[in-house]
C-alpha cells in the first residue's frame, strides 16, 4: 500500500525536486553573478577520464557479483547492458533501470533471479563501501557542513553508528545474503541459496571504495575546471570535494523519492560544502555533475546501440551464455 502511494506520488516528488534546485539557485543568483567563472579545459578533461575510470570499475563490480550469484556475462556484454539500462533510471519510478537490466541480460541467458540478486547486491555494497569514507572523513575533519554547530557533539557516535551496518556484514557476511533475500520474497522471487564468502565480500567492498574515490576525483576535478584555485587552495579542497561526493551520493539514493536523488543529492552536497566552498560555488559545481555524468551516459549508451549486439561477441562471451542456457536446462 505504501509503495503504491509512493509511486503515485513520485511526478510531485520530481516537481519538488526541480523546485528545491530552482530556489537553491535563486538564493545564490547574486553570488553567482559576481563570481568571475573561469573554464580549464586541462580540469575538465581529467574530470572525463576519471568518469570513464569510475564506470569502468563498477560495472566490473557488478559483474563479479553476477557471477557470484550464478550469471555469467563477458565484460563488454555487461558494459553494454549498464550503459543502456542507466538512460532510463531518470524516469520516475526508480525500477525501471533494474527492470531493463533484468530483460537485457536474460537475451543473454542469465536467470532474472540471478539479475535481481546481483542488483540488489551491488546497490548495498555500494552503501557499505561509503561507510569508511564517511567514518575517516568525518572523524578526521568534523566537518558537518552547514550542521557542524548542531551536530559537533554528536560525531563520534555519529561515525560508529555509520560503521556499524559495514562490520556487522564484514563479521557475518551471510546477514547481507539473509537481507537480500528478504527483499526478494517481498518481491515475489525465490530466496538465493548461494552464500557469499567474506574474503569475497571484503574484495568487492574494498573495489566499490576506490571506485568512490575515483568518482569523487571527478568531482574534484570538475570543480577545478569550472574555477581558478591556487595550488594550496586545490590541495586544501581535494580531500573535501572526494570525500564529500560518495556521501552526498548515498543520501541522494536511499531517499528513494526522485529518480536518481534529483534534488536531493545536490541539497546534500550544499549542506556539506556550502561553509568551504561558498554556495554560489557549491550549487554550479553539484548541479554540472549532474549533468556531465547524464552526458557521459547518454554518449555510452549511444555508442552501445550503434555498435551491433551479437558484433562483439568473444567465444568466452558465447561459452558464458551456453552455460547460462544448460543451468537454465537444468
Amino acid at each position: 500500500m505504501l509503495m503504491r502511494i509512493l509511486r503515485r506520488m513520485q511526478p510531485l516528488f520530481v516537481l519538488l525536486a526541480l523546485l528545491f534546485m530552482a530556489l537553491l539557485l535563486h538564493s545564490q543568483w547574486e553570488e553567482l553573478q559576481t563570481h568571475q567563472w573561469q573554464l580549464n579545459p586541462l580540469w575538465l578533461t581529467v574530470s572525463a577520464g576519471f568518469l570513464v575510470v569510475a564506470w569502468a570499475v563498477e560495472i566490473a563490480v557488478w559483474l563479479r557479483l553476477l557471477r557470484t550469484v550464478g550469471g555469467h556475462l563477458g565484460y563488454w556484454p555487461g558494459a553494454r547492458i549498464w550503459f543502456l539500462s542507466a538512460i532510463v533510471r531518470y524516469i520516475p519510478g526508480n525500477v525501471w533501470q533494474p527492470l531493463s537490466m533484468t530483460l537485457l541480460c536474460q537475451r543473454r541467458g542469465v536467470k532474472p533471479e540471478a539479475t535481481v540478486t546481483s542488483i540488489l547486491l551491488y546497490q548495498m555494497v555500494t552503501l557499505l563501501a561509503v561507510t569508511p569514507i564517511f567514518a575517516l572523513y568525518f572523524g578526521i575533519t568534523g566537518n558537518w557542513g552547514l550542521l557542524t554547530g548542531l551536530l559537533a557533539g554528536f560525531g563520534p557516535w555519529l561515525v560508529a553508528a555509520g560503521l556499524a551496518p559495514l562490520v556487522a556484514f564484514v563479521v557475518r557476511p551471510r546477514m547481507l545474503i539473509e537481507l537480500v533475500n528478504w527483499l526478494l520474497v517481498r518481491f515475489g522471487r525465490d530466496a538465493l541459496s548461494t552464500a557469499l564468502p567474506r574474503i569475497e565480500l571484503i574484495l568487492v567492498l574494498g573495489l566499490t571504495v576506490v571506485d568512490w574515490m575515483i568518482w569523487g576525483a571527478s568531482f574534484c576535478a570538475l570543480a577545478f575546471g569550472l574555477n581558478r584555485y591556487t595550488p594550496q587552495e586545490m590541495f586544501s579542497l581535494a580531500p573535501h570535494l572526494i570525500a564529500v561526493y560518495p556521501v552526498g551520493f548515498a543520501v541522494g539514493f536511499v531517499t528513494l523519492i526522485t529518480p536518481s536523488g534529483l534534488g536531493v543529492r545536490e541539497g546534500a552536497f550544499y549542506l556539506l560544502l556550502a561553509p568551504i566552498l561558498g554556495g554560489g560555488a557549491v550549487t554550479v559545481i553539484a548541479l554540472a555533475m549532474r549533468i556531465w555524468t547524464m552526458l557521459g551516459e547518454v554518449a555510452a549508451a549511444g555508442v552501445s546501440l550503434l555498435l551491433p549486439d551479437q558484433l562483439p561477441i568473444a567465444d568466452s562471451d558465447l561459452a558464458a551464455v551456453d552455460n547460462n542456457q544448460r543451468k537454465r536446462a537444468a
